[in-house]
């Protein structure tokens, strides 16, 4: 297993106070963090070091086709804020730490996280090994989220204030036309 720190990245799909659902299921606590080529290039060095490592001595040299591994090139994949990045998933049963700047708790009613703020993150890279189920896989814990600073929200564009409603009486009603 490999612990790494992850700095001033993107957050990107963040279901860090409810676990995620897939199709209708529940999944597990999730985001996946999006590291600059450009501007981080020693993080994701670090990163391609450790699964390297991880798949010589834990899966025995294993080939693992793309799709295996937590770790892609974001220009690969056609998600707003993607491109110029490499993405990596990480995900837990348990539910992350997640604080503020001050290292104060941070609560789903804070609003304070969401998808395109900028946040530090704490991870662990880990080999799996299944004959059956799933076979070899470099996977990603999430252990740890911590905001930074605003950012560009990720969305289509669309947004919506106060001012963009009428305040109604109890009885009243808004007019359809």
């Amino acid at each position: 297993m490999a612990k790494i720190k992850l700095n001033n990245v993107r957050i990107s799909y963040p279901s860090l106070f409810r676990k995620g659902v897939f199709q209708g299921q529940e999944t597990k606590y999730e985001a996946t963090f999006l590291i600059d080529k450009k501007e981080n290039k020693a993080k994701i060095d670090e990163i391609n070091t450790a699964i390297k490592a991880l798949i010589k001595n834990e899966l025995e040299g294993a080939k693992l086709p793309p799709d295996r591994i937590c770790f892609k090139d974001g220009d690969e994949i056609d998600y707003a804020g993607y491109a110029g990045c490499m993405s990596l998933k990480a995900n837990n049963q348990k539910r992350p730490i997640v604080m503020d700047r001050d290292k104060s708790p941070i609560t789903e009613d804070d609003n304070k996280i969401y998808a395109g703020c900028r946040v530090n993150a704490v991870i662990e890279l880990w080999a799996q090994y299944k004959k059956k189920e799933f076979g070899k896989r470099i996977n990603a814990t999430l252990l740890g989220v911590q905001f930074l600073k605003d950012d560009e929200p990720f969305a289509d564009g669309a947004k919506v204030s106060a001012d963009d409603f009428e305040a109604f009486g109890e009885e009243e009603t808004a007019d359809f036309v």
